[in-house]
């Protein structure tokens, strides 16, 4: 079975079509549709179910495709292994969140470029949460609380967090001063949002009324500005909200638990050099933390 083939077939079910894999791959459409038809063929199944303007996985396609993806990323690592004098060489798939991407973290790959110029970095910058795997990333980078999944964890730095409300909204509503009095108030949050915060021994986890709901924390710091209500953020978002007073911190008799910044990749797949030395880049940057090992992704 042909490497380039499988290589094909994991980049089309990651992009959705034939034109996008082309682009990502840098060949023709015609290239990346002889490739698909001879691994449907070798196999004897149908992979895709092709149309127009997209390609979407049959039910054997999206059973196969993370069987190719484990192959590729398998392949990548022995070559790796057999070369370790070269440098590090490549196309490396990385996704970063929005609020923190182009500002925190565009820097670290710009650097690692450099750093590495026969590398090719691809980054993707959303607040919502990747299939990996799925979407052909190598690894990607999540800041806060990890929530419960099947990836490993590394953590690189720390992050500390704010409830802050805006002045005019603290003389319109006043401020919450016991956690339970923070489900009477209006709150800018992300969807389905708990905020956790340290009371004597124990960490309470305090569910807010979202009024105004965004999927990133740039709408967010918005609308905490616009006194649309509280909002819990990092601090790294809102310090020179802080600093200028546009932006009150709060309830700050109950200490908000200190979080991370984390690379996560799929469970079971070695790093590969790329994550590893983007990994070391970035902890270079943000500062080493204590449980620095690789661990599953929860919290």
């Amino acid at each position: 079975m042909d490497i380039d083939e499988l290589r094909t077939f994991v980049a089309v079910a990651a992009t959705g079509g034939i034109t996008s894999a082309a682009h990502r791959l840098g060949v023709s459409k015609s290239i990346v549709s002889r490739r698909l038809a001879r691994l449907e063929q070798e196999l004897g199944v149908q992979l895709l179910v092709r149309t127009t303007h997209a390609s979407g996985l049959t039910e054997a396609g999206a059973t196969f495709r993370d069987y190719a993806a484990r192959v590729c990323s398998e392949i990548d690592n022995a070559k790796e292994a057999i070369h370790p004098w070269e440098d590090v060489r490549g196309r490396l798939r990385v996704a970063a969140p929005l609020s923190f991407g182009p500002t925190h973290f565009a820097p670290v790959f710009s650097e690692m470029a450099r750093r590495h110029p026969q590398v090719q970095i691809q980054s993707s910058y959303s607040d919502t949460f990747v299939d990996l795997i799925a979407e052909g990333f190598d690894c990607a980078i999540r800041v806060g609380r990890l929530r419960d999944s099947n990836l490993i964890a590394r953590r690189v730095g720390p992050i500390s967090c704010r409830l802050v409300a805006s002045p005019a909204y603290i003389r319109a509503h006043g401020a919450p001063v016991r956690l339970d009095e923070i489900a009477e108030h209006d709150a800018a949050t992300r969807d389905s949002e708990t905020w956790q915060f340290q009371d004597a021994d124990k960490v309470v986890t305090v569910r807010p009324r979202g009024r105004f709901v965004a999927d990133n924390g740039v709408s967010l710091v918005a609308a905490a500005l616009d006194g649309v209500g509280i909002a819990y953020l990092p601090q790294e978002l809102i310090k020179d909200h802080m600093n200028s007073g546009a932006l009150v911190p709060i309830m700050t008799n109950y200490p908000i638990p200190p979080a991370g910044i984390y690379v996560v990749r799929p469970l079971g797949q070695y790093p590969t050099r790329k994550v590893k030395i983007l990994t070391e880049i970035l902890i270079e940057c943000f500062g080493k933390a204590n449980d620095s090992k690789d661990a599953s992704d929860g919290s």
